[in-house]
């Protein structure tokens, strides 16, 4: 009940604070659905990214290496999480991609800690070692700011010379409940420290033969049904904070061969439906060049929603990739609302998803 209460007085003062900036509530419910990196390589936000986060026109930031100050920059990271938390209306997203070994942004040499890859942890074989290096990232993370990491995992290194997984260590193990076993010691150590976890890449990214980075991955070949299983025992016990998705191509779950980002089928009708999973979806990057390539982006952004997306992610990090700014997506999606190609109610879905999964972020 408390619980419930909170979601509504949030929601209250999101509307609240909406009006006072003369933003409609669509508007706002609309930002809350972005997660944006900075639009080039800088230390600091631009003046526009500040004032769209102070509007609530973008609902979290996404942070890389090229974010992070080469000195002093553990101080510098933390006045930046710190600032920009400051100036949101409703709790923003302040993310990371932290999963350890390859996947690492937060590095030695700016004097962080040691992280080591999935794959050494998994070929370790003891949970112990898995619980300490999760709690060394969480407790870094939470200290310096972010409240979302995109880790763990649970991928399957299904395909050994994956270049996008098991060819650089992002994955556990190839057996479903091993890589189980190590998320859920992982998504236990960031709840700890008040850090959402984001599991990725669903529907399975380990069983690829592309990068889907560089082009479209065709998995229709290769997916085995196991690669689902790391979800189904993680959401039975409770251990899901929120998933990723993945862009890859499977018309085995999609007969059109939609990528999983802009499937229905599979991030409704299988995801939601069949696996019951009721929380907050978020986008892998929709400037990878599995999107971008094949779709445009009115089109991509039209088919991730309906397909039951609730947060676009656009990192601004892809080399090559066409710049998305903010004002041109929120154009395209209340376009699409206004012409009743996206219903008010499915933003409403999403919007009260992201705040129930914010009601549970710390701030200053």
């Amino acid at each position: 009940m408390k619980k419930t209460l909170f979601i509504i007085v949030l929601i209250s003062c999101a509307f609240i604070q909406a009006r006072s900036q003369n933003i409609d509530s669509l508007d706002f419910k609309i930002g809350q659905m972005l997660i944006v990196g900075y639009p080039k390589q800088d230390i600091k936000p631009s003046e526009q990214t500040i004032d769209d986060i102070a509007k609530g026109r973008i609902g979290g930031i996404i942070l890389f290496e090229k974010n992070i100050n080469p000195s002093n920059s553990y101080i510098k990271l933390k006045q930046l999480t710190w600032n920009l938390q400051a100036k949101a209306p409703l709790p923003l997203f302040i993310a990371i991609d932290q999963e350890g070994g390859r996947v690492n942004r937060l590095k030695e040499k700016y004097d962080f800690p040691k992280s080591v890859s999935a794959e050494y942890l998994g070929q370790m074989a003891n949970i112990d070692s898995t619980r300490f290096y999760a709690e060394i990232t969480a407790s870094t993370l939470a200290g310096l700011g972010f409240n979302v990491n995109f880790a763990p995992v649970v991928d399957l290194s299904t395909y050994k010379d994956n270049p996008v997984i098991a060819k650089i260590e992002r994955a556990y193990s190839d057996n479903p409940d091993s890589v189980a076993r190590h998320a859920a010691v992982v998504i236990d150590a960031h709840r700890r420290y008040g850090v959402i976890s984001v599991l990725k890449h669903f529907p399975g990214h380990g069983s690829s033969h592309a990068d889907t980075h560089l082009g479209i991955a065709d998995v229709t070949d290769y997916w085995q049904s196991k690669e689902l299983m790391p979800y189904q025992n993680l959401l039975d016990k409770g251990k899901v904070d929120a998933i990723m998705t993945a862009h890859i191509v499977n018309k085995r779950l999609d007969k059109g061969g939609n990528p999983g980002t802009l499937s229905k089928a599979i991030m409704t009708d299988l995801l939601r439906d069949s696996l019951n999973y009721e929380g907050v979806i978020f986008s892998d990057d929709m400037q990878m060049h599995a999107i971008t390539k094949h779709y445009g982006l009115e089109k991509a952004i039209k088919l991730s929603i309906q397909a039951g997306v609730d947060v676009l992610m656009f990192s601004n990090n892809i080399q090559g990739s066409e710049n998305r700014t903010v004002d041109a997506v929120h154009k395209i999606i209340r376009n699409l609302v206004e012409k009743g190609e996206i219903s008010e109610e499915r933003i409403d879905q999403s919007y009260d998803r992201i705040v129930k999964l914010k009601s549970g972020i710390r701030t200053l």
